[in-house]
């Protein structure tokens, strides 16, 4: 077992002030520079928001309760399980598949629906970034697909305000910057994809893990900015997800029963930092085509997430929603590389 989290801030703004362009850079280069957490916290979000993002991860434990002949109709092989629902498909550090985590894909770009085939056609060898989305029936999940979509278009809209506040400090600090250019591929990529996750109640005598990582492996993002909300604990064995007419939103634990769930971010230093990001608020952390896009001056950060232990009683699960915010394939991320070489570079690392 590695030493206990050290103690870090993470930087917080408020979204009146990337509205505004009002975001000191020296805030942006504590939030993503050489010596940073890699991660902004954004508060004072529309009130749609937090309805939004407890609904869609009520969802989260509805869909992954569902039974298996039902979450076998939404798997997609053909996107190498990068569409759709996913469970066991992952490897984790020790080479062991994943089954801890079940994950829900979705190509979640509003543009994304009119302009899939086209893409499709084009890149015939990316179906994980152009196959169509599957969703589950609306009579099983009612509202689930409009839920997903409106809470994601919410979280893209607000990564564009945060890239652009990125541009503005790019354009500052380094020559021959292309302007706009971030904001310009957050707002129109269609490879955008977001993760629905369900982290599975670990039942049976608590033990010590033998790594902190077990849960999910310690890696990079490699898209630009990754939105992440905030976590939301169920005890499935008091409130039990329901689908169908009876589905409604979980009652939400008021925090963690277990002090060790939660994201690890490996700082500049080497140190293992858990991060905390409150429920009203909205994290975007760093990836791999930021730090490139920058030249380096904004660092992607490694990390790492852990769900709930055994022993806690009950049944207590982990739902949380990433959207990764990418170039669309065609856009250079280097001098040699377009996102599409990029991208395949690191799914066929990690899959």
């Amino acid at each position: 077992m590695s030493a206990p989290a050290v103690q870090q801030t993470t930087v917080t703004v408020g979204l009146e002030d990337l509205k505004n362009d009002t975001v000191d850079f020296s805030k942006l280069e504590e939030a993503f520079g050489p010596s940073s957490l890699g991660i902004i916290v954004i508060k004072d979000l529309p009130e749609k928001f937090h309805a939004l993002r407890h609904r869609l991860l009520s969802y989260s434990s509805a869909l992954a309760n569902l039974p298996k002949e039902e979450l076998d109709k939404l798997e997609s092989p053909a996107s190498k399980w990068l569409v759709g629902w996913s469970l066991g498909k992952e490897t984790l550090k020790d080479g062991r598949y994943d089954t801890l985590k079940g994950s829900y894909y979705v190509n979640c770009s509003p543009s994304f629906p009119a302009q899939q085939a086209t893409v499709a056609a084009k890149y015939p060898d990316f179906s994980e970034y152009t196959a169509p989305n599957v969703w589950p029936s609306k009579e099983l999940l009612p509202r689930f697909e409009e839920t997903f979509s409106e809470l994601c278009t919410l979280i893209i809209d607000i990564a564009a305000l945060v890239a652009r506040a990125c541009d503005k400090y790019a354009e500052a600090n380094i020559p021959d910057y292309k302007p706009g250019y971030l904001e310009h591929v957050v707002k129109t990529s269609i490879s955008t994809k977001a993760r629905l996750l369900h982290y599975f109640p670990k039942e049976g005598e608590a033990k010590e893990d033998a790594d902190e990582d077990d849960w999910c492996a310690t890696h990079l993002d490699h898209g630009c900015l990754t939105g992440l909300t905030s976590a939301m604990f169920v005890d499935e064995a008091v409130h039990p997800p329901q689908t169908g007419e009876s589905f409604t939103p979980l009652k939400e634990l008021e925090r963690s029963p277990d002090p060790k769930a939660g994201l690890y971010i490996h700082n500049r230093a080497g140190e293992v930092v858990k991060v905390g990001i409150p429920r009203d608020c909205l994290g975007f952390q760093t990836g791999e085509a930021l730090e490139i896009i920058t030249k380096g001056r904004f660092k992607a950060v490694p990390h790492f997430v852990r769900g709930t232990s055994a022993g806690l009683g009950g049944k207590v699960a982990r739902n949380t929603l990433a959207v990764f915010t990418q170039p669309n394939l065609w856009e250079m991320v280097d001098g040699r590389r377009d996102f599409a070489a990029f991208a395949k570079e690191i799914v066929e690392k990690n899959h």
